[in-house]
C-alpha cells in the first residue's frame, strides 16, 4: 500500500520510520533480455537459458544493476510525496547484491526513511535504506541506500 504524505514537511515527520513494501513485480526473461539490450551485457549467465541450466544457478538470472534499477518503480508503488515540482534520483552511499534473481523470480522491495535534509533550490534530500526481497528466499536479493532530492 502507497504511502502518500501531502508535501515535504510531512515527509520529514516519517524519518526513522518503515514505509512499507511495494507490489510483487516479476522479473521475467524477456525484461532481462532487454536489460541486456539496453547495456549492451549479454553474459551467457543472464541470456543463454540453456547453458545457464547448467551454470551455478539452475537457469538465467538477473543481472544487479537491473534490480538495483527496479527500486524507481518500487519506490514510487511505496511512496508519493504531493506538492513537489521535480524528483531525482541522486545517487546510492551503499549497494550490496546479495542474492541472486532467477528469470521468474517476484521481488518487491521494503522501505525506511533514514532522513530528511532540507537543500538549496527549496528541496529536500531524502536518504532510504531498501531492501528487495525475493518471494520464497530468506535472502534479500539486493539491499541498498539510496539518496533521493524532491524540490517544490
Amino acid at each position: 500500500m502507497t504511502t502518500v504524505v501531502p508535501g515535504l514537511t510531512e515527509l520529514a515527520e516519517l524519518t526513522g520510520q518503515h514505509l512499507g513494501h511495494s507490489d510483487w513485480i516479476v522479473v521475467d526473461q524477456h525484461r532481462i533480455d532487454t536489460f541486456a539490450d539496453a547495456t549492451d551485457d549479454h553474459q551467457w549467465i543472464h541470456t543463454d537459458p540453456e547453458r545457464a541450466a547448467a551454470g551455478p544457478f539452475g537457469g538465467t538470472i538477473a543481472h544487479g544493476f537491473l534490480t538495483l534499477s527496479l527500486l524507481i518503480p518500487l519506490w514510487d508503488d511505496i511512496l508519493t510525496v504531493e506538492g513537489v515540482t521535480t524528483k531525482v534520483n541522486y545517487g546510492l552511499n551503499k549497494v550490496r547484491f546479495t542474492g541472486p534473481v532467477p528469470a521468474g523470480a517476484k521481488i518487491r522491495a521494503a522501505a525506511t526513511l533514514v532522513s530528511v535534509e532540507e537543500i538549496k533550490g527549496d528541496g529536500v534530500q531524502v536518504v532510504v535504506d531498501f531492501t528487495v526481497e525475493r518471494d520464497g528466499s530468506d535472502k534479500p536479493a539486493c539491499v541498498a541506500q539510496a539518496v533521493h532530492r524532491y524540490y517544490r
